[in-house]
């Protein structure tokens, strides 16, 4: 408790999916949105693993309107993980609707009050369900990109063109607004590749569906990165708001004590001379690929650093330790800190859209290596729309290739023009968070549906 607190007179649910770095990015906007409805109680649903997980990360002490609910995993008892990470997903979608209603009903019974508001990931298409069985206004946040929530809306007309492919293909999609440059391979697996019967694809299916029917759909963007995507969203939704990039508006949040010493060692280095690299934190090449990008680095003796968990000498050449290199290996980086660094002057990542909204924040071109998701499609969006990155010759990494890549753009003329448009996207980013930005006033939107 902080101060004198405002009695809280209305009550919102927010609904968490608790796999990968979606319970935190949902937990960022509610911070955000608390302290501007101090009488709103924000009730927070999620596993007690992904509680535990992102309350060891941030105090909600200065946070009175924000209470933290464990809900069930939808695991039997004794379950073991598989390899399939998906099989725990599914486990979990099963028994999630009946799992949330029960807690949201606990939640009413404790505080007295009737919730007023569902906040959803928006993977949760049956959240549509339940607002209207207690009819209240439903609002999904996607945190992703704009480009791949157009293909989750689209998928029904995407698969009516193209049938079901084994394998990706080159057929171009350029039936959808905004995608001329754009083929089946580049989209997700589980649209018109892949398992289509899978629980993510199922998921995201549903999801496409029942958007349509939101209140408001909040997504991490800002408008003017992607026009043409965005007016084919606004006129399929009922509403659409942009209320990012995230890592501009939350800085307040995102104050992370920087213990490796990633800044100060910054400070050495000149002007965007620094290699970053950081794959997310559910992505690792595989082994050969490691080892190449350390001969790269090695090779080129550009300055890096490397955001590694694990032992990265069981990767380097012989007769190489960490010592020797001209870098720095940090078991985790301060992402945004050090993408908003002047001497940082390429990203090496797997184009997850969290990382692509940091890197523009930061003005920082890209090298990309896909893994799976929306990582592809963020890519040729980056590389093929805006011109700010690069991506690996045959979408690995190998010493040839990523020594071409990296001198592209550190040492070439086209890498300067990567700066250059980045730069200007930046420069949009910024404008939008501004009090009087676009993404300023949708927050302000979102504050007025959420808690009025």
């Amino acid at each position: 408790m902080v101060g004198n607190p405002k009695p809280q007179t209305h009550h919102v649910a927010v609904l968490a999916f608790p796999f990968g770095s979606h319970a935190s990015a949902l937990l960022d906007v509610v911070l955000k949105l608390a302290p501007a409805s101090p009488h709103v109680l924000f009730s927070f649903f999620t596993t007690s693993r992904a509680n535990t997980s992102l309350l060891s990360k941030v105090s909600l002490s200065s946070f009175h309107n924000v209470e933290p609910h464990d809900v069930a995993d939808g695991l039997p008892e004794g379950f073991v993980p598989s390899a399939n990470f998906e099989e725990a997903i599914g486990l979990f979608l099963k028994a999630a609707p009946g799992n949330f209603m029960r807690g949201l009903k606990n939640a009413e019974a404790v505080t007295g009050l009737k919730v007023r508001c569902l906040v959803t990931d928006a993977f949760f298409w049956f959240g549509g369900d339940m607002s209207e069985e207690i009819k209240v206004p439903w609002v999904p946040v996607w945190t992703s990109g704009p480009r791949s929530l157009l293909v989750h809306v689209e998928t029904d007309f995407i698969r009516e063109r193209v049938g079901t492919v084994t394998g990706g293909g080159k057929q171009e999609l350029d039936y959808l607004p905004g995608f001329s440059r754009f083929q089946i391979r580049d989209l997700q697996d589980g649209v018109v590749t892949g398992n289509l019967d899978s629980p993510i694809a199922t998921l995201l299916h549903k999801m496409g569906q029942k958007l349509l029917k939101a209140t408001v759909v909040a997504v991490n963007s800002f408008d003017d990165v992607d026009p043409e995507i965005e007016n084919a969203l606004k006129s399929r939704f009922q509403k659409l708001l942009n209320y990012g990039p995230m890592s501009l508006i939350s800085r307040s949040l995102q104050s992370p004590e920087d213990k490796s010493g990633c800044i100060e060692w910054l400070d050495k280095n000149k002007p965007a001379s620094v290699v970053y690299i950081a794959f997310g934190s559910a992505a690792t090449p595989p082994p050969h690929e490691l080892e190449a990008l350390a001969q790269a680095l090695i090779e080129t003796g550009f300055p890096f650093i490397w955001s590694f968990r694990g032992n990265i000498e069981d990767f380097l050449p012989k007769g190489y330790n960490k010592s020797s290199l001209n870098g720095k290996i940090v078991s985790w980086a301060p992402q945004v800190q050090v993408l908003g660094h002047a001497s940082v002057g390429v990203f090496v990542t797997h184009a997850g859209w969290n990382s692509v909204m940091e890197s523009i924040s930061g003005g920082v071109p890209l090298i990309c290596r896909p893994f799976f998701g929306d990582h592809t499609l963020n890519m040729r969006t980056i590389v093929a729309v805006w011109g700010i990155g690069a991506e690996f010759e045959e979408g690995v990494i190998t010493k040839i290739g990523t020594v071409k890549a990296l001198e592209l753009v550190l040492k070439h003329k086209e890498g300067q023009e990567m700066r250059d448009k980045i730069g200007a996207l930046k420069i949009l980013a910024q404008q939008a968070v501004e009090s009087n930005g676009s993404s300023s006033q949708a927050f302000n939107s979102l504050v007025d549906i959420v808690t009025k």
